[in-house]
């Protein structure tokens, strides 16, 4: 069974499964960069159409090298709130509770996409489980932004479906999405798990959500490649997790 002291591990680099770090990758690729005479140096995306293959190379190259720094900081700085939150989650799923997921954007999309990974599945198969996406209800979104404000389209879903056993995500690279916040303050009301997404800063919703992971970095794309990254690794923990659970029981039984 998967432990919760293996994140831990995982920071203290003892159990990467590859033989090159995300640093050496990341090096490797910044050695790459000399296309234009410049080491190390942000060359930016190229803007001409016409420009040559070896420079859009080259600045693909930049992107994924800062996304591998990224997540190798990722990796050191919040394993351990990743592994809190995964036990949280999977403590209440395993009470009966459910998931409630929201943000706006593409932390909409990420919170409709890490729902799926649980009513569906992740890599393990099994029974559903129980998560939602409050940003998929057109209906409802527009009638609560039209009658009470913008600001109250999730809290107001909250109220509606949130319960004790509960858990809400509030997901905002920010930090400072209002809708987001209102989300988080009717889950905290209701007494349920509240869990902050967001990025390096953490805004007012490190400070609310009970836990939060916040990725080490400012720039929106890489926190949010990180978030869905988290999404994947609390799916697989508590899929697995209640599986293994579930089989035990059966046996028992």
């Amino acid at each position: 069974m998967l432990q919760i002291n293996d994140l831990g591990e995982f920071a203290a680099g003892r159990k990467l499964a590859s033989s090159k770090s995300p640093s050496t990758i990341a090096h490797s690729l910044t050695e790459v960069k000399g296309v234009n005479g410049s080491q190390g140096e942000s060359r930016g995306m190229p803007t001409e159409q016409g420009c040559s293959s070896r420079e859009r190379i080259a600045w693909i190259e930049e992107e994924v090298g800062e996304s591998l720094r990224v997540k190798q900081a990722f990796l050191l700085e919040c394993a351990e709130p990743l592994a809190a939150i995964c036990a949280a989650l999977a403590e209440r799923l395993e009470r009966g509770g459910k998931l409630l997921l929201f943000g706006n954007g593409g932390s909409a999309a990420d919170a409709q996409h890490i729902a799926a990974e649980f009513v569906g599945r992740y890599q393990v198969e099994r029974g559903a489980l129980a998560a939602m996406a409050l940003t998929v209800n057109s209906s409802t979104l527009t009638a609560v932004a039209n009658d009470y404000g913008y600001e109250e389209v999730f809290a107001r879903q909250v109220a509606a479906f949130g319960a004790e056993n509960d858990a809400a995500i509030g997901i905002s690279t920010s930090g400072n999405s209002p809708n987001v916040l209102r989300g988080i303050a009717a889950a905290r009301e209701r007494g349920m798990l509240t869990v902050g997404l967001t990025g390096h800063a953490g805004g007012e919703l490190k400070r609310l959500a009970g836990l939060c992971l916040s990725v080490p970095s400012d720039v929106t794309a890489r926190i949010q490649e990180c978030h869905i990254l988290a999404g994947h690794i609390v799916s697989g923990y508590c899929e697995r997790v209640l599986t293994e659970q579930a089989a035990r029981a059966a046996v028992k039984g």
